[in-house]
């Protein structure tokens, strides 16, 4: 299948600048709309095409198409198809040197071209697989309600997550086979209003109780300990006025760590009070951890062999959906299988163009050593 490689990224690069032409920001249903019909179009004409409900209400369906052969493994590819650049701030995507830059462009439509290419792939060699299937979800960066699909895929195979790739500095390429977990803590300060020159005695500042949780917060920190936390307020808001005690207010901080136990006693430290400001400290994001090294490596081995060069199993800190279906049962799962790049969230994201050819390498030889008889 790797022979495969310089045609998928031709390809790639083309449906890439497609894929980058529309500009679809989490929860923008008509963008997720334009972005899934050219996904629909890209797939092969064999594929069974169908509409999923999204986790997340209000948001357009989800994609998945599928693909039936006389094999005995199933497989997912799974990405996504939402960004977080509004509308305002969108790039279409334009090339410098191998450079090709634009919103969304290794955050993740890199990835969804290459996914789209091996399906295309995989359509031509039925006898490899018993189900093919992708699944380009509409709602990945900013999803706090439960995942939908875990329990839909669960009894697939393997699943291979399409997020962005990566070198060692050595220059081997990456996988990734480990991910911490990921919550976003939310904590509601409620005081009482009061004028600030005349009876400031009155009030119940909520801006010094976030204050005093954010502190609570960040001391719970502990990157080196065992469950590697990491607890980072991010943001906060309180107040209207200039000259009244602010009543009111948000913080939201940033929780890491291995396992998401590990986050628990950051709530249990923020108090239900501090100096007559009432605080609701509630986890609205929680995403669990993935740990697939002992479950992939025989299968990075092979793919190592068949590929000709070095796959090495890394870790990232980032969330990604590969750790839903990680959790959900299948146990073989990798990420980071996407192009290289860099700028994620940024004006200036990139994916490198001579990496969908590398790695459209790397994700054929992975496929062909899973599907191998």
């Amino acid at each position: 299948m790797i022979e495969a490689a310089s045609r998928l990224a031709l390809v790639a690069e083309r449906e890439l600048e497609a894929l980058v032409g529309v500009s679809s920001p989490s929860g923008d249903v008509p963008g997720a709309e334009e972005c899934a019909a050219l996904a629909a179009a890209f797939l092969p004409p064999e594929a069974q095409v169908e509409r999923l409900e999204c986790s997340t209400p209000a948001h357009a369906e989800d994609l998945c198409g599928r693909l039936h052969g006389s094999g005995s493994k199933r497989v997912l590819l799974l990405g996504h198809l939402d960004t977080v650049v509004a509308h305002g701030a969108h790039r279409p995507l334009e090339r410098d040197g191998d450079r090709l830059i634009g919103s969304g462009a290794v955050d993740m439509k890199g990835g969804v071209a290459l996914a789209l290419g091996l399906m295309r792939e995989l359509a031509a060699r039925p006898g490899l697989y018993s189900e093919a299937a992708v699944l380009l979800v509409n709602d990945e960066e900013w999803r706090t309600a439960e995942f939908a699909h875990a329990a839909r895929f669960g009894h697939f195979d393997a699943c291979l997550c399409f997020e962005a790739g990566e070198r060692t500095e050595t220059g081997d390429e990456a996988v990734i086979v480990k991910r911490k977990a990921a919550g976003t803590l939310r904590v509601e300060a409620h005081g009482r209003p009061a004028h600030s020159g005349s009876a400031p005695h009155k009030g119940r500042n909520a801006l010094l109780a976030l204050a005093a949780a954010a502190e609570r917060v960040a001391a719970a920190s502990d990157p080196a300990g065992p469950e590697r936390l990491t607890a980072v307020p991010t943001i906060i808001r309180s107040g209207d006025a200039f000259n009244v005690v602010p009543a009111a207010g948000e913080l939201v901080c940033d929780l890491r760590a291995d396992h998401l136990e590990a986050l628990d006693p950051v709530l249990a430290a923020l108090p239900e009070d501090h100096e007559g400001v009432r605080l609701d400290s509630v986890l609205v994001r929680a995403w669990p951890g993935m740990d697939s090294r002992a479950a992939t490596a025989p299968l990075l081995a092979a793919a190592e062999g068949l590929l000709g060069r070095p796959i090495v199993a890394a870790e990232r800190g980032g969330a990604s959906d590969a750790s839903h279906m990680a959790a959900g049962g299948i146990a073989l799962t990798l990420d980071g299988l996407g192009p290289r790049g860099g700028g994620a969230h940024a004006p200036h994201e990139w994916v490198s163009a001579e990496s969908l050819r590398t790695r459209a390498e790397l994700a054929l030889a992975v496929t062909a050593a899973l599907l191998q008889p």
